[in-house]
């Protein structure tokens, strides 16, 4: 079994407890006015600047700002796999004007991975809408020059075992697992080397630091185009626009098909009539021309939902990453 420590990072999270937010009294809910929203929005991203939560959120808040006719503003929040900045987004005032972009991480894997969670990501959130999805791609740093292809990175990473190195943005992190799946499907042994986010990660891979990594294409194809790195598939059913020589993981006989959900949420409790006025702000600011620049770049496309089938996806994402969680036996102790 997989396990590490944490102690420190979630000290806030410790103190207030998953459980103090499930016993908070219902509040009133307040009137919604007319001009809502008076004032600007802020989301809550909970990584780093620079990685793709950053990048799609920023993208997302000029599609809403252009609706909502208010500064949208986003706020880096980084911390133990996204669980700092989830929390506070948890218990900010639920008025909408304080939102969250949840990942496969923090509304699916981290409920099966943390032995103590300090939110829940059903009953502390309400949906707004999905935002988009983005395939993974596997990479090599450009210094393991004998790997070209995946004949070449199967046979290097079965030479010797643990000699293959893989980063990721963290132990029990969606691209952590994406990696295991492999590893496990192909029956190799690596060395996992994991990171406070994705960023540090792509670095590590292009210093010739760390060998491989699973993340989203965006990132990788942004390596590959200054030579400091390979991708060597996709998990993803077909080739994209984006990488079109790229062969899939279902090419070359691996049954994988992932990558990471992006989707906004507000804090429970926020009125519906709110709820309904930001989902439609999604709806209408996913077309927004820089917002979909953002995401081309980024091999999505606008994915807007209702709030019920945003809810219905993540029950079924969480028990998808469960199970593969739980037979990896990785655990995250706070």
């Amino acid at each position: 079994m997989t396990i590490i420590r944490r102690r420190g990072v979630l000290s806030l999270a410790a103190t207030l407890g998953a459980g103090a937010l499930a016993a908070r009294p219902a509040l009133a809910q307040p009137a919604v006015a007319t001009n809502w929203p008076d004032r600007s929005v802020r989301i809550i991203v909970p990584y780093n600047a620079g990685g793709i939560t950053d990048v799609i959120s920023r993208g997302m808040a000029v599609g809403l700002q252009s609706v909502l006719g208010q500064p949208v503003v986003v706020e880096n929040r980084p911390g133990a796999n996204g669980t700092v900045g989830t929390l506070a987004a948890a218990r900010a005032a639920p008025d909408g004007t304080t939102i969250t972009m949840g990942i496969t991480d923090t509304f699916a894997i981290n409920r099966s991975t943390f032995r103590t969670l300090p939110y829940n990501d059903e009953t502390d959130f309400a949906p707004i809408s999905m935002v988009t999805r983005v395939p993974f791609a596997l990479m090599t740093g450009a210094h393991r020059r004998e790997i070209t292809d995946w004949t070449t990175f199967l046979a290097a990473a079965r030479r010797q075992a643990g000699a293959l190195t893989h980063a990721s943005w963290g132990v029990g992190s969606s691209s952590h697992l994406a990696f295991e799946f492999v590893a496990r499907a192909q029956r190799f042994e690596k060395l996992h080397v994991p990171f406070a986010a994705q960023a540090p990660g792509m670095q590590a891979i292009a210093a010739g630091q760390v060998d491989s990594m699973m993340l989203p294409v965006g990132g990788a194809e942004s390596l590959a185009r200054d030579n400091r790195a390979r991708i060597i598939a996709l998990a993803h059913p077909t080739r994209i626009e984006l990488t079109p020589n790229v062969p899939t993981l279902t090419e070359l006989g691996v049954p994988l098909t992932t990558g990471l959900w992006l989707a906004l949420y507000a804090p429970a409790r926020t009125p519906a009539p709110i709820l309904a006025r930001l989902n439609q702000a999604v709806r209408e600011g996913c077309r927004h021309p820089q917002t979909m620049e953002v995401f081309r770049q980024q091999a999505g496309q606008p994915e807007p939902s209702t709030p019920e089938e945003l809810a219905a996806f993540a029950r079924s994402e969480r028990e998808q990453w469960g199970n593969l969680a739980r037979e990896k036996g990785i655990t995250v102790e706070n």
